[in-house]
């Protein structure tokens, strides 16, 4: 039997694909896990024990991980590109900032992918999010050089796509990287948002880095999905945050208070107004969150 260091690729039905030096090794994980109620995830560093004649074997161990997602299931990851259609389904800023809020918490780089801009404009979308400092893209199909642009941008990171059904993850993906050929939807009229085509998350090696497409991953629900306290909230906001700090009362929440400076900075134009709004719905969300709510999970 050959021990051996990797990475969990995918994983489906109880077997795990782990990628080594040597191979791709089909694995399950040692009982042991399940006893020290431990979950592996597609990210995950892990090591192996297999047969070298098969390649078949178990996971030992699982090494500390940069960050962890519950949904997708997903470990280690770098980037989150946050693909958002300019129609069919529209962008919706809450959901966006939902996720630009949990990859600053979970030390992720959020990125924004705005598809479609062949069918409608969103200029003042983009412009918006260039002005909150996050990195943003534009693509439709008939464009291959903003696709080849982003395949750049992955290179030695491994990254994640994040956005509702029917914006174009898959297609997208497909056209960074042709020879993947997943498979995508068409996006229902009459519901206004895609099909699920992904019905399991995979890494994909790319550019000297991994991509992973998820499946039915669009907004993340705080109660259940990501548990940030009221007071930590402000931080996974740069924008907003560095207008915070001149405010009257020290704890001030910037909902509320008198002589807040950050409701002044939105005010006076330097903050972008649905940035703001998004924080103040997040926050009546995190107003209900425990302490104990939030233990282990990053």
């Amino acid at each position: 039997m050959l021990k051996q260091r990797g990475r969990i690729l995918k994983g489906i039905g109880g077997f795990y694909y782990v990628e080594t030096e040597k191979a791709l090794i089909e694995c399950k994980a040692r009982g042991a896990f399940r006893k020290d109620n431990l979950t592996l995830q597609v990210g995950d560093f892990v090591e192996t024990e297999y047969d070298e004649s098969t390649n078949k074997g178990v996971i030992d161990e699982i090494f500390d991980r940069k960050n962890s997602l519950i949904r997708p299931p997903i470990s280690n990851i770098d980037k989150l590109y946050i693909v958002t259609s300019t129609y069919l389904p529209e962008p919706n800023t809450l959901n966006i900032d939902k996720l630009t809020a949990l990859c600053v918490y979970k030390n992720i780089e959020p990125i924004l992918v705005v598809s479609k801009t062949d069918v409608k404009k969103a200029d003042e979308l983009i412009e918006n999010y260039k002005k909150a400092g996050i990195t943003v893209f534009e693509t439709n199909k008939f464009d291959k050089s903003a696709a080849e642009k982003i395949g750049q941008s992955l290179n030695g990171y491994t990254c994640a796509f994040a956005g509702n059904s029917g914006v174009g993850k898959s297609t997208l993906i497909n056209m960074i990287e042709p020879n993947l050929k997943l498979q995508t939807g068409e996006v229902s009229l009459k519901l206004s948002r895609g099909r699920h085509t992904t019905r399991h998350v995979e890494l994909f090696k790319i550019n000297g880095g991994y991509i992973a497409d998820t499946p039915g991953f669009s907004s993340l629900d705080f109660e259940s999905g990501v548990n940030i306290l009221k007071d930590e909230l402000i931080y996974c906001f740069p924008d907003l945050l560095k207008y915070a700090d001149n405010c009257r009362f020290k704890d001030c929440a910037h909902i509320n208070e008198k002589d807040c400076s950050l409701k002044e900075a939105v005010l006076n134009g330097d903050v972008v107004e649905s940035r703001y709004l998004s924080y103040k719905e997040l926050y009546k969300e995190a107003e209900k969150i425990k302490v104990w709510d939030i233990k282990g999970q990053k």
